[in-house]
């Protein structure tokens, strides 16, 4: 591992010059780059180092949005083991670090992750000094990893998602990928299937557990919205008879096709309105000047409401998206339908909120789940925009046809029932975990 380490290292620092522009530009795009830039080299403010400074922490790192809202689940349920639990919760993004900050708390203190560098990383440690390490979904870095084994430091990657396109990546690198995750101590892996692929990446199959996804786990989920939107849109002036399509998480270009397809639809169902909630909130001026430019009526969920009733309204906050499926009479899952769109996005959400959902032929993120709603009628599939049109005014015109869509999409997930659970007893049991 010794060796490998020093070609990972020699070679990382040209991968991340070749990828600097795009990740500048991209960090530029979303907004507060320059917020606690230090921190991703190590370097932490006085009130921080003074914060984890003599006490005993787990660092639990996810990347974005959608890892955080994992890594928080998993916080409160590891807190219900052991109440004075204290964490330290790394991100990527600035919409992970956003959302972490929601919650920052005496017990909870949100930074962004390291650079994977070896002197950076060794900053890190020394101010975080973590008793455990936990990753989730898809981030093992080679420098963070081999330091937290030569520490003994527990590591554990739990709901690890391993997509199509990842599997094949890691595969042209197996000489490198099977020794890096043989590091960890535990894989928790989200579905039967995905035990033998990892054991093809030549992970030790004692290393891996099969816990289902925390993702999907509904098991715990709250059956009701954490904010009530519904008074958000009665001061529109949307009655609550009003049928509701929402776009979750959507991608450049899912947008306007769904504008053009509300409005069509309202030959129909005159009172139909459109929430939009694209995948990156920073879009969302982005998305209305495309809305006003085409002529339609829509509206800001924070700021630039306009006057009279809005046909569209374009949510650009984050962390509000499951709460706004509770709005809906029937979704469409992001990322899946346009044309530069590839992976889709997660439904588990929308079907906990008791919505039919629709996706499009690109869901390689969540294929396994995708197939299986399909399959059992829990979900529609289509591939252009026609067939999604038809598909929503079937739904919207029989509330039946929902109900039982709903129904079979949540046998989908009972398999993932009670995986939060079964992770925290597998971080729990010794010697992943110091319970003292």
């Amino acid at each position: 591992m010794v060796f490998l380490r020093l070609i990972y290292n020699l070679l990382f620092p040209v991968v991340l010059v070749v990828m600097l522009p795009s990740f500048i530009a991209r960090m530029v795009r979303r907004g507060n780059y320059r917020h606690k830039f230090g921190q991703r080299f190590g370097i932490y403010s006085k009130r921080v180092l003074d914060k984890l400074g003599g006490q005993r922490w787990t660092w639990i790192h996810a990347v974005s949005v959608g890892e955080v809202m994992i890594a928080l689940k998993l916080v409160q349920a590891l807190r219900e083991r052991y109440p004075d639990l204290r964490v330290v919760l790394s991100t990527t993004t600035s919409t992970g670090f956003r959302l972490a900050h929601r919650h920052k708390s005496p017990c909870l203190e949100p930074i962004y992750h390291p650079l994977d560098f070896p002197w950076v990383t060794s900053r890190a440690f020394a101010a975080i000094r973590p008793e455990r390490l936990i990753l989730v979904e898809a981030e093992v870095w080679p420098n963070t990893v081999a330091l937290a084994r030569k520490l003994g430091i527990p590591r554990v990657l739990v709901n690890a998602r391993l997509s199509t396109r990842s599997e094949k990546r890691y595969r042209l690198v197996r000489w490198l990928s099977g020794p890096l995750f043989n590091c960890l101590d535990a894989i928790c892996v989200q579905e039967p299937a995905d035990v033998q692929r990892w054991v093809s990446l030549g992970v030790n199959p004692s290393r891996i557990r099969l816990t289902g996804s925390i993702k999907f786990d509904i098991e715990g989920s709250p059956t009701a919205p954490a904010r009530d939107f519904y008074p958000v849109l009665q001061a529109m002036g949307i009655p609550p008879t009003a049928p509701v399509l929402l776009g979750g998480s959507t991608f450049d270009g899912e947008e306007i096709l769904l504008a053009e397809l509300a409005t069509t639809l309202r030959t129909q169902f005159p009172e139909l309105f459109l929430i939009l909630v694209p995948r990156h909130a920073e879009r969302g001026k982005s998305v209305l000047e495309q809305m006003e430019k085409r002529g339609f009526r829509a509206t800001l969920r924070s700021g630039g409401t306009r006057e009279g009733r809005p046909d569209i309204l374009i949510v650009n906050t984050t962390g509000e998206l499951r709460d706004w499926y509770a709005c809906a009479t029937v979704v469409f899952i992001g990322k899946s339908l346009a044309t530069s769109a590839r992976g889709g996005q997660n439904p588990a959400e929308a079907i906990v909120a008791g919505k039919p959902v629709i996706f499009g032929p690109k869901m390689q993120n969540f294929a396994s789940l995708a197939n299986q709603l399909v399959a059992g009628g829990g979900a529609v599939q289509v591939n252009d925009a026609g067939a999604l049109s038809e598909a929503v005014a079937a739904l919207l015109n029989d509330p039946i046809l929902r109900e039982r869509m709903v129904e079979e999409a949540a046998k989908c997930l009972d398999v993932h029932c009670g995986a939060t659970r079964r992770t925290v007893e597998i971080l729990a049991s010794p010697p992943l975990v110091d319970s003292k």
